[in-house]
């Protein structure tokens, strides 16, 4: 699926729509250069869980958990920029809380697939030229695995 992102106000309702659709147990891997809106739409994908906390870049605590502020899931914010290799995910020992909690993970795509069979990939792009003020984005939403057969996220 393909969706034209005109300004942040819409990344983050696209991470709303998405929470519609995520369960306990999911794994959402954000993927996207540098300034791409993937903390956007994860705020997006907060606000549509009901989970408590501002959610922020994670980038030096490198996984942050807010509760839920209702029936809902969890959700753990995992920023995966300064990992470098599968040792160092494991040590994170996310797997301990995908099963209760949404997991979205910017930067993680080629490391953190293994935890689940199952998992969300949203590709966010700026178009070349984009920048001076076009906040244009591009996401690219691929659901793998057999959670995602036949659901239109």
């Amino acid at each position: 699926m393909r969706i034209e992102l005109p300004d942040t106000d819409a990344t983050r309702a696209l991470g709303e729509r998405l929470a519609a659709s995520l369960r306990a147990g999911d794994l959402v891997v954000l993927v996207g250069d540098l300034g791409a809106g993937k903390t956007t739409l994860t705020q997006g994908i907060g606000a549509g869980l009901g989970v408590r906390g501002q959610i922020a870049s994670p980038t030096f605590i490198i996984a942050r958990a807010h509760p839920s502020l209702g029936d809902g899931p969890d959700l753990v914010h995992v920023d995966a920029y300064r990992i470098g290799s599968l040792d160092e995910v494991d040590a994170l020992d996310l797997d301990s809380s995908l099963e209760e909690s949404v997991t979205v993970v910017e930067w993680g795509e080629g490391l953190v697939e293994q935890l689940s069979e199952s998992w969300l990939e949203v590709r966010l792009e700026r178009p070349r030229g984009s920048e001076g003020g076009d906040d244009t984005r591009v996401a690219h939403v691929v659901g793998h695995g057999p959670r995602w057969e036949g659901v239109q996220p």
